[in-house]
């Protein structure tokens, strides 16, 4: 019977390895896995780059934005060779109360020149890109291979990792888990504190097929420019959001839904996604397009107070398997941390084998912590505290939505109300205290200012 990896496996006591068989294992070829394995090779280790599908992205359905800075230093001309789908030069903000929508537009034509800003692209062809990079550096592509358990000698010490092979086990001086969301290999290792459920969001999206023209034509955009919607107030009193992405000739709508919040609504996440697809604001940009995939994938969205210790000893843990998504309403990102995560854990993990002391793993973090990956989640810490919360997911949406309207309603021959009487009749009919907005606008200033 091969051994499967779950919540209730554990690592295996071994012998200390005489001679192990890489000098790094690095588990999961997404951007995060793909990046370590990327700064190994070339530092001359020996890295052996397991994937559990038959290539890297195989298994990966997602198609939504990348930011690029982090590749300019891991791959310089990267936007040259980079699987493109559309340059984003328009991004949007949009809160949707009932039939209204209030939306926050902004676009860039310097987006949709060197050196870029974002891009939509496939994840499956993404991965295989990036992962292709760390191949040619010399990382041997380990497919179709699921990494089960951690191998651990009597003193604790990770040497290697078991995996669903006949032949099983992989030795290595260091391991790092880039295994993804709920990383079974970062809990083996006594890494997580405690039940992630509260922290995990279930992402659902479907990408529906469109004509490029038809795509230009509805979101005003030309050629290889696109559009990044993200949406609040979509999900049905969910703790959530939504997002609606443009590709080449096809468009990426989805909800990213609490799965606690899911769980207590007794809703199926097709169905609040249904819904978003007929609001007013939401339908006339994806009608007429054919459903060509459905998916789903979960997501940690807790932030910095959610993420696991982040090295321990031989082992270093990087991306979605240490909670590094950027959940903070205005920002929505986790592939450029997961690559910025996984690009210094390779360089952290390359000193200490170049070094011969695996101590040096412990630089991880002050890495972490002195460039954009730590600096941004500890910054925005109670950013995603404050975005999921009931005002903000179910209350403010109307009170924005009830302002604004009233700011643009002509009523003569009534004069014009001033804003503060439209903010104080909006927050009393949405059951907003003055307070409670004073709070929550010193939480979000502090958090983003």
């Amino acid at each position: 019977m091969r051994d499967r990896a779950g919540p209730a496996s554990s690592a295996v006591t071994v012998a200390e390895p005489e001679r192990p068989q890489f000098d790094a294992i690095v588990v999961g070829a997404g951007p995060a896995g793909s990046a370590a394995a990327l700064e190994l090779a070339r530092a001359g280790h020996s890295v052996a780059l397991l994937e559990r599908g038959p290539f890297p992205g195989s298994k990966n359905v997602y198609g939504g934005v990348v930011y690029g800075r982090i590749l300019d230093e891991l791959i310089p001309g990267w936007y040259d060779e980079m699987p493109v789908q559309r340059w984003v030069t328009r991004r949007q903000t949009m809160l949707l109360d009932g039939e209204r929508s209030m939306t926050v537009d902004f676009r860039s034509q310097s987006w949709g020149r060197e050196p870029y800003n974002g891009a939509t692209t496939y994840r499956a062809e993404f991965d295989d890109w990036l992962a292709g990079h760390a191949q040619k550096a010399g990382a041997v592509l380990v497919p179709s291979t699921v990494a089960t358990r951690l191998l651990r000698t009597e003193r604790g010490r990770i040497v290697g990792v078991r995996t669903d092979r006949p032949d099983g086990d992989l030795t290595a001086k260091v391991v790092i888990a880039c295994d993804g969301v709920n990383s079974f290999l970062a809990k083996q290792a006594g890494l997580f504190p405690g039940d992630q459920a509260a922290h995990t969001t279930l992402g659902v999206k479907e990408t529906l097929a469109l004509p490029a023209r038809t795509i230009d034509e509805r979101f005003g955009v030309s050629g290889h420019e696109g559009v990044d919607i993200e949406m609040l107030g979509c999900t049905q009193g969910i703790p959530g959001g939504g997002f609606l992405y443009t590709n080449s000739d096809t468009l990426s709508v989805g909800l990213v839904l609490g799965l606690q919040g899911l769980a207590k609504s007794g809703k199926r996440p097709e169905e609040v996604l249904a819904e978003l697809k007929r609001h007013p604001s939401i339908q006339p940009l994806v009608r007429g397009a054919e459903l060509v995939e459905y998916s789903a994938h979960l997501i940690p969205e807790g932030g910095y107070d959610t993420m696991p210790q982040l090295a321990g000893d031989g082992l270093l843990v990087a991306g979605d398997a240490a909670a590094m998504c950027l959940a903070a309403g205005i920002w929505l990102e986790g592939v450029n941390f997961a690559m910025g995560s996984g690009m210094y854990a390779g360089r952290a993990a390359s000193k200490a084998l170049s070094s011969g002391d695996l101590g040096a793993l412990r630089e991880y973090r002050g890495l972490l912590e002195s460039s954009f990956v730590l600096a941004d989640h500890k910054k925005l810490r109670k950013a995603p505290e404050l975005v999921l919360s009931e005002r903000v997911q179910q209350r403010y949406p109307g009170l924005v939505c009830d302002l604004v309207e009233g700011m643009f309603t002509v009523e003569n021959p009534k004069p014009k109300p001033g804003v503060r009487k439209l903010l104080r009749a909006s927050a009393k009919r949405n059951g907003v205290k003055m307070r409670e907005l004073a709070r929550d606008a010193l939480t979000g200033l502090r958090s983003f200012g």
